[in-house]
Formats: C-alpha cells, structure tokens, sequence
C-alpha cells in the first residue's frame, strides 16, 4: 500500500442537510493512516451520512473532505473515482446486486476498474473468498446465503481493489452472537495483516472497544468527545454518561 505523510483522512467544518433539517452540524475529525477509528452515536445522527460523504456519494453542503491530503468535495466524477477506489465500503446491509453470484459480485468492482486478463480476476476472487471463508459458496445468489455469509461477501468485495481505507457501516448489525464475532475477527485479522486505515459506524459498544485504536462519539451533529473507551466511560459529560449507561 501506498504511504503517506498525510493523515488518511481529514474532515473539517463539514456541513450536511436534508430537507431543511441539519444532519452534520460542523464535524471535524482526523485518522491517521493505519488508525481505526469508531464512529458511536444514536441512531439517526448522521454517522452513515458521514461515511458516505468520506466516499463521495454524497456531497458536504460546506466543509471539507481529504483523503490522503486530497480534498474530494470538488473533483471531477473520473477524479473522483480514482479516490474511490483505494477506498474499500462494507455497507450495512452488504448491497450486493441480487442477479449476480457471489463470486460474480466480488469481482464487479475488479471489472469495472481494473484491465487484466480473466484468469487474473479469478484467481484474485477466490483468494478474497478464501480470506472470509466464503470460497465453497463461489456459485450461490446473495438469495441462497445467510445474513452473516452476506457480510462476508460484502467484506471481500470492499477489498478487492486493495485499497488503503475501509469504511465499516455497522458491520454486526442483525447478526447473531456468533457471527458477529467471527466478523470482528475477520476486521481484526485485516488490521494486523495489513494495516488499512478504518472507519467503523456502530452502535455497539463492545465491537468498538475491541476493534478500534480510539472512539469518536457523535451527537446533535458534532463529534462530542474523542479518546479510549476508558477515557469516554469516564466524561462526566451528561450525554455521554447516559449512552454509555444505556448502551453498556
């Protein structure tokens, strides 16, 4: 992976509204390069807003957006697309296009933005399957895999470019016990192997305190306080007293 002296990512006075209602009110926020940071709050406060700006499938109505020094708000699309793809995205519900087989949808983005040869593209799919342990399901439809098996899917392809940065959008949500911890040890596996920058949005408290270097708690719009889990327990700061009251 490429370095940098730049952090990975750099968020300032960013702004966001939808309908007239402010979602993001200001946020400001650095990680630097092979940090994962936890992105906590309530729901509806905006935190898988901010990651889709972070990629650019949103716009900032003000503020501004550097990847690796870079600032993304104003690119053209073909820039802007470059950017995006040393950035691998694990959506919340995994997205994966339904008419296309499992290994067909971790090879999408391997087809859309790289030129090499087909067994190239085949053998680079099945060591991504192999890496979350979805290789012996190459040939089902997203319809025929559990929730779980989806997430693993939606892993791999976030990572197939190989990219630099990983945004995490609630990568245990829905799933049970089990499985929710076998995809922490995937992401945990994938930080100390290779060291990608991270961006984690979850509202659970324990995955946080295990896969990530520092927590970043949102709320009213803004990043209300950053630091250790210990650090953030300890605010006598009365909102984030109740959250992690409430959410312990």
């Amino acid at each position: 992976m490429e370095g940098t002296r730049d952090p990975a990512i750099v968020l300032e006075g960013l702004h966001k509204s939808f309908d007239g209602e402010a979602v993001l009110n200001g946020i400001d926020l650095k990680i630097d390069a092979g940090e994962t940071v936890a992105v906590l709050g309530r729901s509806g406060t905006g935190k898988s807003v901010l990651l889709k700006l972070i990629i650019g499938l949103q716009k900032p109505d003000s503020g501004s957006i550097k990847i690796q020094g870079r600032d993304i708000t104003s690119l053209p699309l073909k820039d802007l697309n470059a950017v995006r793809a040393k950035v691998g995205f694990l959506f919340q519900e995994a997205a994966l296009y339904d008419s296309l087989t499992v290994e067909e949808n971790v090879a999408f983005p391997l087809r859309r933005h790289r030129n090499g040869q087909t067994r190239e593209r085949k053998d680079r799919v099945r060591e991504l399957l192999a890496l979350v342990g979805m290789e012996a399901d190459s040939g089902k439809l997203p319809g025929q895999i559990s929730g779980g098996m989806k997430k693993r899917v939606g892993l791999a392809r976030a990572l197939a470019l190989d990219p630099d940065i990983l945004l995490f959008d609630e990568p245990t949500a829905g799933l049970d016990p089990i499985t929710a911890a076998e995809i922490e040890e995937l992401i945990l596996k994938l930080r100390k192997d290779h060291a990608i920058t991270s961006v984690i949005v979850t509202h659970d408290l324990h995955g946080a305190a295990v896969l990530s270097d520092r927590l970043a708690l949102m709320h009213e719009g803004n990043i209300l306080i950053e630091g250790s889990l210990q650090e953030l327990k300890h605010s006598t700061h009365p909102f984030v007293s109740q959250f992690f009251r409430e959410g312990a």
